[in-house]
């Protein structure tokens, strides 16, 4: 899967608003596993959060700031914080992963004179001179980490950055905590009865990920709404995230259900830490965002639990979810669209789906390792420490 350079004796700076939950967060932690592994010290600049103990486990070293803020005293301040542990704890590369703490960090990295990498992790918003400005940092790197084929195009136009500064590495999937064969029954049997499922012999469609609009499960729902009722009969819709705050949201699914008519066919449950349990006790996930996403980390895990995926066709997934083989794309945005492909993949029947979900697990095998992501980070910094 790729042998980790040795990292022995030195000592790299990651930059992250806070450790919750998240792709950011993830592949913080496993590129932290990786520095740790190569004989290296693994530091942290970040808010921190609910993976602390995590991180600690993995033998990072967390610096708690406020990380997460955009406000430009605080930047500045974060900017004399971070030289200071650039000095005191002899620091040979920094690597930032957020654009309010990578400000900090390349401001910081400059001035003390060491390498400067950052990971693009999404496709920033921003029409304005201003907003453009603001994530033009993220294209600042020594050089520039594309979590997709996608991203790499995407910063190259945007930014116009030479080509030979961007590289390449897509998210990774843990393929040893993310086996099908590692997760034993009661596992997912626990799931099932957190969720209200024990006994319940309806297919599962799991949609996972924050509770925001963006993620798209109120098209989800529309989408479930406008199949015949026979076909949903057999369904069921688990929405499964945190809030984080969005409470007006929340209520705002909770009346959709009830206006749809899904009362007893689409559920909110609240974050699952065993996501590859909670992929198993699905019979078909969903990733129906409606903006483009660099990578898309659901797809990749749920195809390497052997689940057949349906995924907005834009972005990232696109890499991820190869059509009618490991699942299915849908048009962005549209729930009619995303209910044919609903209705398209229950069509086909179990052992298709069962079939998609094997390809896609050896889709993820051959191309998005966690180690294939480790190796090549860490052949980045290599490369900029020598």
């Amino acid at each position: 899967m790729g042998e980790l350079p040795e990292l022995k004796g030195k000592t790299i700076l990651q930059v992250a608003p806070e450790l919750s939950a998240g792709g950011v967060e993830r592949t913080v932690l496993e590129v932290t596993e990786a520095i740790v592994e190569a004989g290296g010290r693994a530091l942290l600049a970040s808010k921190g959060g609910r993976l602390e103990d995590e991180f600690a486990r993995l033998g990072g070293e967390l610096n708690r700031m406020d990380a997460k803020s955009r406000n430009p005293v605080t930047i500045k301040v974060n900017e004399g914080r971070l030289r200071q542990i650039i000095r005191e704890q002899r620091v040979d590369l920094v690597h930032a992963r957020s654009r309010a703490p990578a400000w900090s960090a390349w401001a910081a990295a400059k001035a003390e004179g060491v390498p400067f990498v950052t990971t693009y992790h999404g496709a920033y918003s921003g029409t304005s001179g201003l907003k453009r400005a603001y994530n033009s940092v993220m294209a600042k790197g020594d050089l520039v980490i594309a979590n997709s084929e996608w991203i790499a195009a995407h910063i190259a136009e945007v930014h116009g950055i030479d080509p030979a500064r961007i590289v390449t590495i897509p998210r990774g999937v843990d393929l040893d905590a993310f086996d099908p064969a590692a997760v034993a029954p009661d596992r997912v049997e626990a799931l099932r009865k957190a969720w209200g499922l024990e006994g319940d012999t309806r297919l599962v469609l799991l949609l996972p990920g924050r509770l925001t609009s963006w993620k798209g499960q109120g098209l989800a729902l529309e989408a479930l709404g406008l199949l015949a009722p026979e076909e949903r009969a057999g369904l069921m819709l688990i929405l499964a995230g945190d809030a984080q705050g969005r409470d007006s949201y929340v209520s705002d699914l909770e009346h959709q259900i009830t206006r749809l008519g899904l009362t007893g066919q689409a559920r909110i449950v609240p974050h699952v830490t065993d996501m590859p349990a909670a992929y198993l006790a699905a019979g078909l996930v969903l990733a129906p965002s409606t903006r483009p996403e660099a990578f898309g980390r659901v797809a990749a895990e749920a195809s390497a639990m052997a689940r057949p995926v349906i995924v907005a066709d834009h972005g990232g997934a696109r890499e991820t979810v190869i059509e009618y083989e490991t699942g299915t794309r849908a048009e962005p945005g549209s729930a009619p669209a995303l209910a044919g492909a609903i209705r398209a993949m229950l069509s086909v029947g179990p052992a298709s789906r069962a079939s998609m979900g094997r390809q896609g697990r050896d889709h993820i095998i051959r191309h998005f390792s966690k180690r294939g992501l480790q190796a090549a980070t860490l052949s980045v910094y290599k490369r900029l420490l020598e």
